[in-house]
């Protein structure tokens, strides 16, 4: 490829918590954002090409970490051609502006992940055609509390009691292709295995879980960062045993109330615009144990330690010199991060203004999508015999008429997260970007700042703050105008 150097002027860049008007300069040889001041005066590089944005704003690309399906591909079911259709996936993908993506497989049985975990680990190639980048897959189950199922299939679901239950299920040399795991912790051994997935490097996060408070706070302890679509397929919030929404009121910083819609950006009057949400200076950050980097660049973090020290530097343990060590008590555990569904159905407006407002810097939003998702309205066969209904984002089992996933976009999930939280453009576009990349450990995501991935969303906003994708860009390439 011959070496091209872009530069995107005029545009407002969504950096440093805040839209700022400035440019930008990516190269798709490297795939990455470079530095004007070391191209132009390290090298004598001047752009090839200049685009001038007129005032849009530019995004880092969506990163997607639950989607169990697209355009008629179950990321869950054995398909014949399952390698060639993944591939069409993420040519398709891209274009509703998901950069990077960790495909979820939802419960099934042992074939089933021992068939198609090898196609959905981690993308080893930086080709900007081939659409969005994999990041490993997302494994939603089978280890899930039957009473919390949803519309998992009760009957492929397991307890886990050792390690060896775990390989058996999704293969020994499958593990490698995982990213991060859904469990609910209360069921078998699962708890005690936290620390193992954690020292491979899989994310646990809880989720179709009755835990109590309790059970998810000893979860969280063992290494749990992350929970699985906040509220839905979870034990009910209760005034006595908050269940696992509890561990949002851990954070010990007080947000203020999140405001009301911000009006859309005015690139002439205003060259810089921060987010109208009010947000400590210092937002606590989630699960703040040390990180260790791979290979690959990212990072991840390694199994908790409930060290002596750490306890006693516990802002919760004040001690007497009279006081025994073994009544030093466990450091609570920062919140975790969390998924959020704003599509209108699975969470009211208020319940996810809730969320948001206890622990703004952990949420996530995700779409859950079926496999339905660009699919025409209809009836169509679900994996367990079942049909569902698609209406519009809507999915329904018809038996019962029980939610059955969504078929939004991630970008609609956005929009319909700063009208109802009132977070503004900078926060909704963050939880779809810069903080789902932190919970991943990717360094070289969801961020706007020098050798980071040139992965971007060039979006405008009309006089409602409707947010509207314009352009997506892939390893310092445009591979979608609209």
């Amino acid at each position: 490829m011959t070496a091209k150097i872009t530069k995107l002027t005029n545009g407002h860049l969504l950096k440093d918590g805040q839209l700022t008007l400035s440019d930008l300069w990516i190269s798709s040889e490297t795939g990455k954002i470079i530095s004007p001041q070391s191209a132009f005066y390290g090298s004598g590089s001047t752009p090839d090409t200049v685009i001038d944005l007129k005032g849009k704003i530019v995004s880092p690309g969506f990163i997607e970490v639950q989607l169990n399906g697209y355009n008629g591909l179950d990321f869950a079911k054995l398909d014949g051609g399952f390698e060639q259709r993944f591939a069409a996936v993420r040519r398709d993908l891209i274009k509703s502006g998901v950069t990077s993506f960790t495909p979820t497989m939802t419960s099934s049985i042992p074939e089933v992940y021992q068939e198609n975990l090898p196609h959905l680990g981690r993308s080893t190639s930086r080709i900007a055609s081939e659409g969005t980048e994999c990041l490993g897959a997302h494994v939603e189950g089978p280890f899930l509390n039957p009473e919390r199922n949803g519309i998992h299939t009760k009957e492929v679901l397991q307890k886990a009691e050792t390690w060896s239950d775990i390989e058996a299920c999704y293969g020994k040399d499958n593990l490698k292709h995982v990213r991060y795991i859904t469990a609910a912790p209360e069921q078998g051994n699962m708890v005690n295995l936290i620390p193992q997935f954690v020292s491979r490097d899989i994310i646990y996060s809880i989720g179709h879980s009755d835990a109590t408070f309790e059970q998810a706070q000893e979860a969280l302890r063992a290494g749990a960062t992350m929970v699985t679509h906040m509220f839905n397929a979870m034990r009910p919030f209760g005034h006595r045993d908050p269940g696992i929404l509890g561990l949002l009121g851990q954070n010990p910083s007080r947000p203020s109330t999140p405001t009301q819609s911000p009006k859309p950006i005015s690139p002439i009057s205003s060259p810089t615009i921060k987010s109208p949400s009010k947000r400590p200076s210092s937002p606590p950050k989630p699960f703040t144990l040390p990180r260790r980097t791979l290979s690959n660049g990212s990072s991840r973090t390694p199994t908790p330690r409930s060290s002596i020290e750490s306890q006693r530097r516990s802002p919760r343990s004040s001690l007497s010199m009279s006081t025994s060590i073994s009544s030093i008590p466990d450091p609570v555990p920062d919140p975790p991060f969390f998924g959020l569904i704003s599509d209108g159905i699975h969470l009211s407006p208020p319940t996810l203004k809730i969320a948001y407002s206890a622990h703004p810097s952990g949420a996530i939003l995700v779409t859950d999508a079926m496999p339905l998702t660009g699919l025409p309205d209809g009836v169509y066969p679900w994996t367990n015999g079942e049909n569902i209904i698609k209406k519009g984002s809507l999915l329904t089992l018809e038996k019962n008429g029980r939610i059955a996933g969504s078929a939004i976009s991630l970008l609609d999930c956005v929009n319909n997260f700063i009208q109802w939280t009132g977070c503004g453009t900078v926060d909704g576009l963050r939880a779809v970007t810069e903080t789902p990349a932190r919970m991943l450990g990717e360094t070289r995501k969801g961020r706007l700042e020098v050798g980071c991935d040139a992965d971007l969303c060039v979006l405008d906003q009309n006089a409602e703050g409707k947010l509207t994708l314009r352009q997506v860009w892939k390893f310092g390439e445009c591979v979608h105008a609209a």
